[in-house]
């Protein structure tokens, strides 16, 4: 009977917090929507821009259908986020990837300019502590 008691115990504290767990997880589908919103651009825009169908964006995020992993990346490249980012294995989009990708478009001035900004932000955060 005690030991029964027990595993009656430890099956509830499991089971708190696997729901805990599974509440902090966020869906697919409103990282996806969440993403789009914030670039203000509709459902019928990523469509065009990734190449898909409308309805196949509505699916997504209405989380009645998974994307392909093909279709996965091409929402990511899409939107300027990793793939992991969009699974909710990235706490937000890799800023050094996003950086990159746009300091390959600055002329060699500008990458000049960009970099000293850059490091002038990071010695002001290192000294105040932010």
């Amino acid at each position: 009977m005690l030991l029964w008691i027990e595993l009656k115990k430890i099956s509830v504290l499991l089971s708190r917090t696997l729901w805990v767990n599974m509440k902090e997880y966020k869906e697919f589908s409103l990282i996806l929507k969440d993403c789009r919103m914030a670039r203000n651009i509709s459902q019928t825009e990523l469509a065009q821009k990734t190449g898909l169908q409308p309805s196949a964006i509505s699916h997504f995020e209405a989380n009645t259908r998974k994307p392909s992993f093909d279709n996965l990346r091409k929402l990511a490249d899409c939107l300027d986020v990793t793939t992991d980012y969009l699974l909710d294995r990235e706490i937000q989009p890799n800023q050094s990837d996003l950086i990159f990708r746009y300091s390959q478009n600055l002329s060699k001035v500008d990458k000049r300019f960009a970099e000293n900004f850059m490091r002038e932000l990071a010695n002001k955060n290192n000294t105040t502590g932010e």
